[in-house]
């Protein structure tokens, strides 16, 4: 059997690559219409979604595990802040149902495999007693 190969950056966190993605489908769509003009609510999503990508970076990059996994706790939190945003931006009409539903579904991948690398830093940092 083959050893994994060891991530070095968090560039290369899956996790991270679709926390991307979803940073710019969330500032493509915060640009158009109603939404470009509503400048508390635009940034409020946009600070949503670049903190899932900026907490995964930040806490790869502290080199611990535990300290790893907190930041995946939070960047878990943030999908699921800018979920409950994307409503209040169906709700009052800044984007459609297809929009809707495009993004969401990007947020609950990211969210997903979000949880997954918690759950896997989580066993490592149990094995290590870290």
């Amino acid at each position: 059997m083959a050893e994994k190969e060891r991530i070095e950056r968090f560039e290369e966190l899956i996790a991270w690559q679709k926390a991307r993605s979803l940073t710019k489908a969330i500032h493509e769509i915060t640009e158009r219409g109603g939404f470009r003009k509503d400048f508390a609510l635009r940034d409020q999503v946009r600070r949503a979604a670049v903190s899932v990508m900026a907490n995964i970076a930040e806490g790869f990059d502290r080199g611990g595990r535990s300290e790893f996994h907190q930041f995946l706790v939070i960047a878990k939190g943030s999908c699921a802040e800018l979920r409950s945003q994307l409503y209040i931006a169906k709700d009052i009409g800044y984007i459609d149902e297809h929009t809707f539903n495009e993004v969401y579904g990007q947020i609950l991948e990211t969210g997903k495999l979000i949880a997954g690398l918690r759950s896997a830093v989580y066993r490592q940092k149990k094995k290590s007693g870290s």
